[in-house]
């Protein structure tokens, strides 16, 4: 909340940030604990740094973007925890006399009196973006001993609450290991980390998070400090046993943070040092993903669209592992989601629980495979079917006899890319003439970081670059090439996000002809190119000249199309 509200407005209005009609819009459509502003920024009017711009300069105060600028962190350590989030304050830079200050709001003259007591300096008071402060509030002193209603000022999730396993309720105990465990699993979901891992080094216990495919040290401690840990991951999980460290164990966490639900896949593993743990963050609001977050391009979406529509058939999404293939099947699940439709999954393990389909647990050791599933399901009369994976010939057949017989079947392969598919199935022990029968289309993925927008600057592809992706003086025109500098909100990488690069490669006749005649990979390859298909290189490439990723992101995921 802004000291002086109405005298913000009107110079948001004279400067013409926000117009007439817009304010008035505003006033209406404010609840009992808005104000306009709130309503002004949620419903994208205006936003915090246009707030701040236009205090600065009625304030005479100079502007500062703290997700660009070198910030001298132990400078926190000089200010009181307490005093920094009442006031909203964060000490920036101290040249040895004065210390430079960001508020959010310099017409608030009480609380610029009020630093001034708290902080025993000359200070030179710098406006800068509420939500650039709360963040950096939360970074520089968490959120330990805070109420949630307190965190939830600060823009920051409220406590960990465990809803599954042996000890349930929140993890807002006093012992020091629960508000530990709790903190890393608060910090990794604030951080939009997939995995956690916990790891034992020989004079450490290394903590790294994987954010956006890429992993991250977030803390060492004591090796001491393992057994704590590890036996507390366990007791949430209320299924692993903490006596037994010799042999792998899995186990799952479902956890509360604020208002989002979490399912967290836990799987320890001993080592030379003790046991390692992972933690998989499965976080259902990825669920509510369509075609066009996943990355589609308009042309490919529409293609794909009619794909899952088809009455029958087989396609096949491949990729490595940890390529985002399980999103993509889901995305697609949830987009013919129908009424009229009955869809059954097959899935180890169900990562997560779709509304309106009826999802199956393998469970291997009581003899429920995925080929006993499958045969099944068939008996319940669905109209499409989603296999978690084809692993061996047993449900490679099923899947097919199932497609020839008036189903829908969804389902992932590993392989490289699309054409090899063909080969795989092959591999696995499927004729040919029933690959070319049942599969209507392949599809392969990979995920690429995307450019953070917060630092995001037009930039230029290297020579060396532009040569691996076979990018012209003709595609250049007109691009909006970019590459983030490296921001806070980033952790100084450049990148926020990832999203797909795609080949989808339609099983026309032609094909169908070739795969029955068993020509190569390559032969494969060259055909899909002729009729349409683009590879992942080149559909990385358009992604490139949008400026959503970088020329060396692409390179980096992709293999060349020189075959």
């Amino acid at each position: 909340m802004y000291a002086n509200e109405d005298f913000l407005l009107e110079l948001l209005e004279e400067n013409g940030t926000v117009s007439a009609p817009d304010l008035e819009g505003a006033r209406h459509r404010k609840k009992n604990n808005q104000t306009v502003i709130d309503v002004l920024l949620e419903t994208g009017k205006i936003t915090e740094e246009d707030l701040a711009q236009t205090l600065a300069v009625s304030s005479g105060m100079d502007y500062i973007d703290l997700t660009r600028a070198e910030i001298d962190e132990s400078l926190a350590e000089t200010v009181d925890a307490d005093a920094a989030r009442r006031y909203k304050i964060i000490p920036v830079s101290y040249n040895g006399s004065e210390m430079k200050v960001a508020v959010a709001d310099p017409l608030d003259f009480d609380t610029l009196d009020a630093v001034r007591h708290v902080i025993p300096h000359e200070l030179d008071f710098v406006c800068a973006p509420m939500k650039q402060i709360k963040q950096l509030l939360i970074e520089f002193y968490g959120t330990e001993g805070l109420s949630d209603e307190q965190a939830s000022e600060l823009g920051a999730e409220g406590g960990i609450k465990v809803t599954d396993g042996a000890e349930g309720g929140e993890d807002g105990g006093e012992a020091p290991v629960i508000r530990l465990v709790g903190q890393m699993l608060q910090e990794a979901y604030q951080n939009k980390a997939s995995d956690i891992h916990i790891e034992p080094m020989e004079n450490e216990v290394r903590i790294r998070c994987r954010i956006d495919g890429a992993l991250h040290k977030t803390a060492e401690h004591p090796l001491r400090l393992l057994s704590a840990i590890v036996s507390r991951i366990k007791i949430m999980t209320g299924t692993m046993s903490i006596a037994e460290k010799r042999v792998p164990q899995d186990g799952r966490i479902r956890a509360t943070i604020g208002d989002k639900d979490l399912d967290l896949r836990v799987s320890t593993v001993p080592t030379s040092n003790g046991e390692s743990i992972v933690m998989r963050i499965l976080d259902k609001q990825s669920l509510l993903l369509g075609l066009p977050q996943l990355g589609f391009f308009s042309d490919d979406q529409e293609n794909f669209n009619r794909l899952i529509r088809l009455p029958d058939g087989i396609i096949l999404v491949t990729g490595p592992t940890g390529s985002g293939k399980t999103t993509t099947l889901y995305a697609c699940l949830n987009e013919i989601n129908k009424p009229d439709k009955k869809i059954i999954t097959v899935e180890d393990p169900v990562e997560y629980v779709l509304s309106g389909i009826n999802q199956v647990q393998v469970k291997e050791d009581i003899g429920m495979t995925f080929a006993a599933a499958l045969r099944s399901i068939l008996r319940q009369a669905p109209n499409i079917i989603m296999i978690g994976e084809i692993r061996d010939m047993e449900t490679a057949s099923i899947a097919i006899n199932a497609s020839l017989t008036g189903h829908l079947v969804f389902s992932t392969l590993h392989t490289n890319d699309a054409p090899g598919a063909v080969a795989r199935m092959a591999d696995i022990g499927v004729k040919r003439f029933l690959i070319a029968s049942a599969v209507r289309a392949i599809v392969a993925q990979r995920l690429v970081r995307t450019i953070c927008p917060d630092c995001a600057v037009p930039a230029e592809i290297s020579e060396k670059d532009m040569r691996a992706l076979n990018v012209d003086a003709a595609q250049m025109a007109g691009a909006e090439i970019k590459e983030g500098e490296g921001c806070r909100t980033c952790r100084m990488t450049g990148y926020r996000g990832r999203l797909g690069i795609y080949e989808v490669f339609n099983i026309n006749d032609e094909v169908t002809h070739m795969i029955n005649d068993e020509l190569s990979t390559p032969q494969l390859r060259k055909k899909a190119r002729e009729i349409g298909m683009r590879t992942l290189r080149e559909d990385g490439v358009r992604k490139v000249l949008a400026g959503i990723t970088t020329a060396s992101e692409v390179v980096r995921v992709t293999m060349s199309d020189s075959d």
